[in-house]
This record gives structure tokens, C-alpha cells and sequence, in this order.
């Protein structure tokens, strides 16, 4: 591996980002719904844990999706997490249950470059 390439790097995964009635003051719940090891998901329910991930215990409310985003992507891209092996691409969180079906409006995506 090069500098900068990762083990994430160029597949898509898939999350979603919950906002609850108390955002922008509080952090939104992200999940991948896409399988991935990283050190600050819940390897069995893909959830982003605050507590693993400073941006959502630090939250602010002047913080965007995008900045939770790139701050995932950046996460991809330290020595902790890089060459983490992935599961195959496509593996989902809970196949075959409602909580996988996409959302009518789409799934965000992140895509690891």
C-alpha cells in the first residue's frame, strides 16, 4: 500500500445520519448500514459510537453532515484503522430485515477515495 491508500478505498458505504428533536443542539446517531471495521463502529450493529469518535462527544451545533462525513473519512485514514481487512463489499448490518431496506429517499453515501 502507497501512502495513501487504505483499505476502504474505492468501495461505498453506506450510513445513516438521524437527526432527533433536540439537533442542531445534540449530535445526530450515525449507522452504517454497510459492513466495516473501524475502530469507532459497533462491529455488530454498525453504529458510530460518540464515545469512540470525538466529533459527536464534542458536538457543536454549528457542525454539518459534511463535516460528520469528512470526519469519518479522515478516521479511514489514520494507522489504526487503514489496513483494518473489510468485510466483502455490499455485506450488510442486518440483511434481510427492515432495518437494511434502503430509505425511499436514499441512503447517504460516503465514498472513500
Amino acid at each position: 500500500m502507497t501512502k495513501y491508500q487504505t483499505a476502504y478505498e474505492g468501495k461505498i458505504f453506506q450510513l445513516k445520519l438521524f437527526c432527533g428533536k433536540e439537533y442542531p443542539e445534540s449530535p445526530p446517531s450515525v449507522k452504517f448500514q454497510t459492513r466495516i471495521n473501524m475502530a469507532c463502529v459497533n462491529p455488530e450493529t454498525g453504529v458510530v459510537e460518540p464515545s469512540l469518535f470525538p466529533m459527536l462527544t464534542n458536538w457543536r451545533r454549528e457542525y454539518t453532515m459534511e463535516d460528520i462525513l469528512v470526519k469519518l473519512k479522515k478516521e479511514m485514514m489514520t494507522s489504526h484503522n487503514r489496513k483494518l481487512a473489510q468485510p466483502p463489499e455490499g455485506n450488510l448490518f442486518y440483511p434481510g430485515t427492515e432495518e437494511a431496506r434502503a430509505d425511499p429517499k436514499g441512503p447517504a453515501k460516503c465514498c472513500v477515495m
